[in-house]
């Protein structure tokens, strides 16, 4: 029976463990695809003023770069924006280990 409820504790902790991962690369990813769709978005709109879209894309970029350094500019934003994924990553490693625990008080 010890084994069948290991087995279940370390089956769990798996599960945790890929859905923190998961979180993690989802909300590092959406860091990096948020301006990638911002120019897309802008491209689009001046594609709807009658610039094509190649054009608004040569238009688009420029500006993303330009939002993209007002917000490296603010004080604190970019390290607010880290210190959220590693606290993420932290509270992931921390319900983790706490499977260990649960393991050695069954063994």
């Amino acid at each position: 029976m010890k084994k069948v409820n290991i087995a279940l504790v370390r089956l769990f902790q798996f599960v945790v463990f890929v859905l923190f991962t998961f979180m993690v690369l989802a909300y590092f990813g959406a860091m990096i695809l948020v301006p990638l769709d911002a120019v897309v978005l802008i491209s689009k709109l001046l594609g709807l003023i009658g610039l094509n879209t190649l054009f608004g894309a040569i238009i688009a970029v420029p500006v993303v770069a330009y939002l993209g350094m007002m917000v490296y500019k603010t004080p604190g934003l970019v390290n607010l924006v880290i210190e959220i994924g590693m606290d993420l990553v932290r509270s992931g490693k921390t319900r983790i280990e706490a499977f260990n625990k649960i393991v050695e008080e069954i063994q």
